[in-house]
């Protein structure tokens, strides 16, 4: 099944082609009103980014969608869920805190905010998926019980996912830190030759997996959560997911989490993508390097799969940037998330995805 995708770039001559204009009209050309109806609690889901991060969406932009959402006689609130890692949002108190520097307000947005899960991700509904990994998966709560959502994506790189779009943002976005546990499984090892002994690692692991009994880094895979901080923070790479098949798996687990968070609300989810600022990294860094292509501009549709597939098409049909860290795969046509990391499996959410029902590769793009 071919499915509609529908464009706009960031091309803009005068005030009635300014992106908050275009953003309205893409709701409307995606036929968005019709998945909600009258009274429906609509979450729109977000990532507020990390503090120090500087990639996530414009909350201006997420105003025009709650200002549509509200047209459409629905009621809208913003949303994302607590972190696994240990960071400025691993619980709602920081969470909110750090959503509110980022301009994600009553007054800017003109609907509330709500961290997704509770103070400390507690509050999670299990939601039946019956596939490979999982039988069911953890969801939180609230957007379990929105009647419908529309998923805002900022799209970019990731050190494990490969990319993260809209998939990315409905497995790990919408799952409680169980959930996220759950997707994640990794067990990372630690090359000894390589390590240097600076417990940075240590410092990062919330689970306390880490010691350094031989002055180098240990890993005890009984207690690890394979949230793979560790990985991430190690300034001279000696720790690593070794197995290709283990990462295979993960973004397995994680396309079945998106699953998960879509099942029941068939017919009632929308997705838009943000190709601006394409960064090599997800917006859980607490910062934000060089993007590696221009930006492009803004795609939405009801597929998940095919609006996440046209967004990497348009991603690799660009010429990469120098002095980015895309070192290879730079020139039009080629992988750029390849380029950057060239074990990355990102494109298994997109065939997994079409596999278990979450969407198709299969797209039509239409331009406004």
């Amino acid at each position: 099944m071919v499915s509609k995708v529908y464009f706009v770039d960031f091309k803009s001559l005068d005030a009635k082609e300014s992106t908050v204009l275009k953003i309205k009209k893409l709701f409307d050309k995606a036929g968005f009103k019709s998945l909600m109806k009258e009274g429906d609690l609509t979450a729109v889901k977000v990532h507020f980014g990390e503090r120090g991060n500087d990639g996530y969406i414009n909350p201006v932009y997420v105003r025009q969608v709650v200002d549509k959402i509200k047209e459409a006689g629905a009621k809208p609130f913003v949303t994302d869920t607590n972190t696994l890692y240990i960071g400025e949002r691993h619980n709602a108190v920081d969470h909110m805190t750090v959503a509110l520097e980022h301009g994600f307000n009553f007054a800017v947005l003109n609907a509330p905010t709500i961290i997704a899960g509770g103070l400390k991700s507690g509050s999670s509904t299990p939601v039946e998926v019956n596939l490979k990994h999982f039988k069911q998966t953890k969801i939180a709560t609230d957007i379990v019980q929105a009647d419908s959502m529309i998923v805002m994506s900022h799209v970019k790189g990731h050190p494990m996912a490969g990319f993260g779009g809209a998939v990315k943002n409905l497995a790990m976005g919408c799952a409680t830190a169980e959930g996220k546990k759950d997707q994640h499984s990794l067990r990372p090892e630690v090359d000894q030759d390589k390590c240097v002994g600076c417990r940075k690692c240590s410092k990062v692991c919330p689970a306390g997996a880490i010691s350094y009994e031989t002055k180098k880094a240990f890993i005890d895979k009984t207690i690890c959560i394979g949230c793979g901080e560790c990985v991430h923070e190690c300034p001279v790479e000696a720790i690593s997911v070794s197995a290709e098949k283990e990462m295979e798996n993960f973004v397995e687990r994680l396309t079945e989490y998106a699953k998960g968070a879509v099942t029941g609300k068939e017919g009632k989810v929308g997705y838009i993508n943000f190709l601006v600022k394409i960064t090599p990294d997800c917006d859980c860094f607490p910062y934000s390097d060089r993007a590696i292509v221009p930006d492009i501009g803004i795609l939405a549709g009801t597929d998940p799969v095919a609006v996440d597939k046209a967004s990497i098409d348009l991603i690799n049909a660009q010429e990469g940037f120098e002095n980015s860290r895309l070192e290879h795969h730079c020139h039009a046509g080629e992988d750029k998330f390849t380029g950057l990391r060239p074990n990355s499996k990102g494109m298994v959410q997109l065939t997994y995805g079409e596999k278990i029902g979450l969407g198709s590769q299969e797209y039509e793009l239409v331009k406004i």
